[in-house]
């Protein structure tokens, strides 16, 4: 971290003065609060709250059957909740020991490189805004925009998705979502070009953003950092590289680095993963077409509920169905781990089984509860108006605070 005046609370020299910085306040970008010391505009120090959402999703998790966690890991990360809901479902069926098809994780990693862009456009859009650039946030709103037309096809849904199922989708990607999602691939980098040209070699937006909260690989990697973040700190750690789910070893795609870990490099970093996303979701378009159309989930009837059409004239899928939400298919008694690459870093699921149809403990690897601890010992010695460009790069999301 940059080297800044030292200053001591106990000084008789220095008049301080406290700022609560948050928890109503719109440069907070969520219900969190930091409670500063303030020598004129230079933090001296401060103290980081959480807690203002506090919604106890890893308890309510212990008492809901496993399909029903999903709409509670949509609140997490909401900017990006489809990789929230693939990284639920593939820990269940990791527990449960499911193979799916080829064409199930494709079509998830296209599902989920889309949320990635999709995140990414806001935390670089609001980035450029709290540099006093708001042109290019509404420009790029627009795809994102055209990315939630995209899930609307496939769930019916937009910002908490609720997308897919354990074992793969809950329907097949209709014509419509396709021609979407081909008409998002011609548009999008053309308008993420010009997104670049503003920012780039903007002169206001290198001065504002170069150098300022600099942290080394070593501190990044003390405080468990993971994602874009760490990347921007020069640490070549991905997920979807390092131990890759949903056939990701079949994708060919770069991990960007970074050099000083400062905002600039985080978003320089940010802005190449969206077109080695886009890249990535060509390759899977292109695998698509090698897999039989109508697969969609996986073979596994006593884990994936049947289609209501079904369950009214077939009298096993009734069974199956009753089952199925009555908790009485056995599960493995054991505990599992399993992550994935969401927006801001490693989002992981601890679960521990009884065999009973809920879990018996659930811990939620949060990746911007893990970032965000570093933002109060980061802001001593820095410009407020530093420390609030700080937290747009930090991209806090105050849905993974609180679990």
């Amino acid at each position: 971290m940059q080297n800044h005046p030292v200053y001591t609370d106990n000084d008789p020299q220095n008049e301080l003065s406290t700022l609560n910085l948050g928890p109503t306040h719109p440069a907070t970008h969520g219900v969190f609060q930091n409670v500063l010391q303030l020598d004129g505009e230079r933090i001296v120090s401060g103290v980081s709250t959480i807690g203002y959402i506090h919604r106890a999703f890893e308890k309510i998790a212990e008492h809901r059957p496993f399909y029903q966690i999903t709409p509670l890991t949509d609140r997490l990360n909401y900017c990006s909740s489809p990789i929230n809901n693939m990284g639920w479902h593939m820990t269940v069926e990791k527990l449960l020991g499911i193979e799916t098809p080829k064409r199930v994780d494709y079509l998830r990693v296209i599902v989920m490189e889309l949320a990635r862009i999709s995140d990414h456009i806001i935390c670089n859009g609001v980035l450029g805004v709290d540099t006093g650039a708001f042109t290019g946030f509404l420009y790029m709103m627009e795809h994102r925009e055209a990315i939630y037309e995209i899930y609307e096809e496939v769930c019916g849904s937009r910002l908490t998705t609720n997308i897919g199922r354990i074992g793969g989708f809950e329907r097949n990607f209709n014509a419509i979502a396709f021609g979407k999602l081909r008409k998002f691939l011609k548009d999008f980098p053309v308008t993420l070009k010009e997104f670049e040209s503003l920012f780039n070699r903007n002169r206001i937006f290198v001065d504002r953003t170069k150098d300022v909260a600099a942290v080394t690989a070593e501190e990044a990697l003390s405080y468990s950092w993971t994602g874009p973040l760490l990347r921007a700190a020069g640490v070549d750690y991905d997920v979807r590289a390092m131990n890759p789910y949903s056939s990701y070893e079949e994708f060919d795609f770069e991990v960007p680095v970074g050099t000083n870990g400062d905002v600039y490099n985080r978003f320089l970093v940010r802005n190449e993963e969206m077109w080695q996303s886009l890249r990535i979701i060509e390759q899977a378009l292109v695998k698509l077409e090698k897999e039989p159309a109508d697969i969609f989930h996986a073979d596994v009837p006593e884990f994936y509920l049947p289609p209501k059409e079904e369950v009214y004239n077939n009298m096993e899928a009734l069974i199956y169905h009753f089952k199925i939400v009555m908790g009485e298919v056995p599960t493995p008694t054991t505990e599992v781990y399993h992550s994935v690459e969401g927006a801001n870093g490693e989002l992981g699921f601890y679960l521990v089984n009884d065999g009973g149809r809920s879990p018996y403990r659930l811990h939620f690897r949060r990746p911007s509860f893990i970032n965000y601890q570093m933002y109060a010992p980061m802001s001593r010695g820095m410009l407020l108006s530093d420390a609030i460009i700080n937290m747009s790069s930090l991209n806090v999301i105050a849905g993974e605070l609180d679990a």
